[in-house]
C-alpha cells in the first residue's frame, strides 16, 4: 500500500466573492495565455480581462480590491468553470493562492481538474452562497472553515453541510488526489503487474 501523499482535510481562511453565473474558463484565464510552456506564471493572469482594460488600467473586480487580498477561498455562483476542459483555469487560480472554491454548481470537468490539483470544489445552496457572499462583502476579514471530514463549511456562528462527489472528497481526504504522485508511489506494484502480462513481458 502506497503512503499517503498529501491529505487535504481542513482549509481555513478569508474568502473572495466572485459573483455571477456561468463564469467560463475563458474568463478565468484568457485563451492567449494557453501558449505558456509551464503553469508557473499563470497566477498573475487569472481573470485578467475581467480585471484590466486594454491599456492595463484596473477595472472594478473583487480581485482588484485590497480588502480581499490574501483570500484563499473563492466564492462562486452557478455553473462556475464551464466552457472548456482547459486545466489552465484551475492552475491559474491555484497559483494566485486559491486553496478551495465554494459555489452553487461547477462544470464537471473543471471540478475534476481542480480536484487533481488538491483544490476542493464544494457545493452549497443558492441561499447559503448568497449568505456567505454578503457576509464576506460586509466583513472581508472573516474566516471560513472548511472541514472535508465532517462535510461542513463554517463561518462565525453559522454552519452549512456541503455537497461534493464522494470520489473527489475521498481522494482529497486520503491524499491520493495527485494521480501522478500516486502512480509513482506504486511504481513497484505496476512493474510487478507488467511482468505478469503476456503482451508486455519480454518486450
Amino acid at each position: 500500500m502506497a503512503p499517503i501523499t498529501d491529505p487535504r482535510t481542513r482549509i481555513k481562511g478569508r474568502a473572495i466573492p466572485v459573483p455571477g453565473d456561468d463564469i467560463d474558463t475563458d474568463r478565468i484565464i484568457p485563451a492567449r495565455y494557453l501558449k505558456c510552456v509551464t503553469f508557473e506564471e499563470l497566477g498573475q493572469y487569472a481573470f485578467f480581462d475581467e480585471r484590466f482594460d486594454e491599456d492595463g488600467g484596473q477595472k472594478t473586480h473583487p480581485l482588484n480590491e485590497g480588502r480581499y487580498k490574501g483570500g484563499r477561498i473563492l466564492l462562486a455562483n452557478r455553473n462556475f468553470g464551464c466552457g472548456s476542459s482547459r486545466e489552465h483555469a484551475p492552475q491559474s487560480l491555484m497559483r494566485m493562492g486559491i486553496d478551495a472554491i465554494i459555489g452553487e454548481s461547477f462544470a464537471e470537468i473543471f471540478a475534476g481538474n481542480c480536484t487533481a490539483l488538491g483544490i476542493p470544489t464544494l457545493t452549497l445552496a443558492h441561499q447559503e452562497i448568497g449568505f456567505l457572499m454578503t457576509q464576506v462583502e460586509s466583513e472581508p476579514t472573516i474566516e471560513i472553515d472548511i472541514d472535508l471530514e465532517s462535510g461542513t463549511v463554517t463561518t462565525k456562528d453559522r454552519s452549512f453541510a456541503f455537497s461534493m462527489p464522494v470520489s473527489y472528497r475521498q481522494s482529497l481526504i486520503a491524499g491520493t488526489w495527485d494521480t501522478t504522485a500516486t502512480l509513482l508511489l506504486n511504481a513497484n506494484l505496476i512493474e510487478a503487474t507488467a511482468t505478469r502480462l503476456p503482451y508486455i513481458a519480454g518486450y
